[in-house]
């Protein structure tokens, strides 16, 4: 009971997605075919990254919005990398490199000029989305080396490669949340900034490292995203920024910090994904899919707060005397 006590922020969109797989089960069985099921894993591997980045970000009580268009830099970079002859061994940790940069920077301006990351974020997702299309004039990467597609290896090993990458990613971040005192440090910050501070604890830099990790993360999701095809879109990662913050929000984590795990934003990244798939297998049209999404973000939203509510109510009446008659 303790164990389960511990995860009520995950038990709904479990049951959720429960309750989607078995409707498509009846529905349409095909749904669980094996090359479907690889794909959904292939196109949702990049989005848990951007969305393990994110909740971090969310936990501090801040939010990103410029993961897409970060996304969208990494994915030309890693192409222009292994188009100037870099190893295929490097260019993922040039691309992370960059997005870890293009984080410092939001990490910067939110952590030490205590700028609204809301505000800070929107302006970094035109800039970085307008300057790549300068650069770029809107054309692809192509003519990439015959090593850059799949990191040089048969499709299905590096689709393994691909979706385990994802999941040590997911298994050692849930570590560090749980283990580490860094991770007890992006809890404390997200649920009171000024006590965390009377603890000895520096927001400052943990909002900056936050920010770091997560353009580090959406670094290695587009690098895993792009060796899948043999040309580089220029407007990669359109949307990315409200997949991932639906994926967090779903999955249970306070929009206002302090609440959260990595479960529970896989919980939202499968949910997300199996509905707009199952979608299209039982006939719906895909335009609805963004209605959906957008339904059950304010769905998540409405429950946070009564779960908020809830935990409020309880707090107080642990504390409450027992007055004796």
């Amino acid at each position: 009971m303790r164990r389960l006590g511990r995860h009520t922020r995950e038990a709904p969109p479990a049951i959720a997605l429960l309750a989607v797989l078995l409707a498509v089960l009846i529905a349409a069985p095909s749904f669980f075919a094996a090359g479907n099921l690889r794909d959904l894993a292939l196109n949702n591997a990049p989005v848990l990254l951007a969305s393990l980045g994110m909740t971090l970000v969310i936990l501090v009580g801040e939010i990103d919005i410029s993961v897409g268009s970060q996304f969208a830099v990494c994915s030309v970079a890693a192409g222009l990398f292994a188009k100037m002859g870099v190893p295929m061994t490097l260019v993922p940790l040039l691309a992370i490199a960059a997005g870890a940069g293009m984080g410092a920077l939001n990490g910067l301006l939110v952590g030490t000029l205590a700028l609204p990351s809301i505000i800070v974020t929107l302006a970094m997702l035109v800039a970085w989305r307008d300057a790549l299309r300068w650069a770029t004039e809107g054309a692809w990467v192509q003519d990439l080396p015959r090593d850059f597609q799949w990191f040089g290896l048969s499709a299905e090993l590096a689709q393994v490669l691909i979706v385990l990458v994802a999941v040590v990613v997911l298994v050692a971040l849930g570590w560090l949340l749980r283990n580490l005192r860094w991770g007890r440090n992006v809890f404390a910050v997200g649920s009171d900034e000024e006590a965390a501070r009377l603890a000895g604890i520096e927001p400052t830099r943990v909002t900056f490292g936050v920010f770091v990790i997560t353009g580090a993360l959406v670094g290695l999701a587009a690098t895993l995203n792009a060796v899948r095809f043999d040309a580089v879109p220029s407007n990669a990662g359109v949307g990315l920024e409200l997949q991932a913050v639906a994926a967090v929000v779903v999955g249970g984590t306070a929009i206002t910090g302090g609440r959260g795990s990595v479960l529970g934003t896989l919980i939202g990244v499968l949910l997300l994904g199996a509905i707009g798939t199952a979608m299209s297998y039982v006939g719906i049209s895909p335009f609805w899919a963004k209605a959906i999404q957008g339904l059950i973000i304010l769905a998540a939203l409405v429950a946070d707060a009564a779960l908020a509510r809830l935990e409020r109510h309880g707090s107080v009446f642990r504390r409450a005397p027992v007055v004796a008659r």
